[in-house]
């Protein structure tokens, strides 16, 4: 299962059923679970922990150093979850001393050419497409759907299941269930096909409508937009998972209709 044409650190930990291809390089403190399946010409730094039945595909480099110059070379660490798929040349750098690890959930999909740097916690069940390209400190939260090419600037937070169209600019933060596009970045409707999709019901996702109508489109500041949902709409999951995530939004969320 093993090519003999492979530079694995005596050091590392490998599974049961794990495939490793030829020319690929495996360093010493590296961990991966069962049934795993490690293409040629991979690099897996030091620090890497790779969760059960994982494809790593050719050209990909898991847990290289981070692109930080405030990096000194502190021991920091690489998570990737079961069952996800990273395709052809994707780089996944490690933490830094600010959250010590970078993060990728269970069954997550990153296409080929993404790049995630240091410090980024992406949830389970997202997809980024297509050189998606995520700098530094962003949070992206589950079920999450990013088009290809789309940028995303350090310290953005993307919500829970997102879509968001491919070759943007994520300057802001995008908040949960709904569709973002154009340029400048701004909110395009909620994601009813992808919350259909994930067992949504109609009532939630007429829910989540209204919190939205109320926020982006009926005209009022952030404050009076809040509190008119607070008052109108009854309590839900949704409904203080969209409030939360607005709230405590540090760089702000995008935009609605102009």
């Amino acid at each position: 299962m093993i090519h003999p044409y492979t530079n694995i650190d005596a050091d590392a930990k490998i599974g049961k059923d794990v495939t490793i291809e030829a020319f690929t390089t495996i360093k010493g403190d590296v961990e991966i679970d069962d049934g795993c399946w490690i293409g040629p010409n991979v690099s897996i730094m030091e620090g890497a922990r790779i969760g059960k039945n994982c494809q790593i595909h050719p050209g990909a480099v898991i847990s290289g150093m981070p692109q930080d110059l405030k990096y000194k070379g502190e021991k920091t660490y690489t998570y990737i979850g079961d069952n996800t798929i990273v395709r052809e040349c994707v780089t996944i750098n490690r933490g830094t001393s600010d959250r010590w690890k970078t993060e990728i959930g269970n069954n997550c999909l990153l296409m080929a050419y993404v790049h995630i740097a240091h410090d980024c916690n992406v949830g389970e069940a997202c997809i980024l497409a297509n050189s998606v390209q995520v700098a530094g400190h962003v949070t992206i939260e589950g079920h999450a759907r990013l088009g290809g090419t789309t940028a995303v600037h350090q310290f953005v937070k993307i919500g829970s299941h997102c879509m968001i169209g491919g070759g943007s600019l994520v300057r802001k933060d995008v908040p949960p269930f709904i569709t973002a596009a154009r340029e400048p970045l701004i909110y395009s409707g909620i994601n009813s096909v992808g919350l259909q999709r994930s067992g949504f019901s109609p009532e939630k996702i007429s829910q989540i409508q209204e919190v939205y109508r109320q926020y982006f489109l009926k005209g009022n500041n952030k404050a009076q937009a809040l509190k008119l949902i607070e008052e109108t709409i009854p309590e839900s999951e949704e409904r203080d998972h969209i409030l939360g995530f607005i709230r405590s939004s540090e760089r702000g969320v995008i935009k609605g209709y102009h």
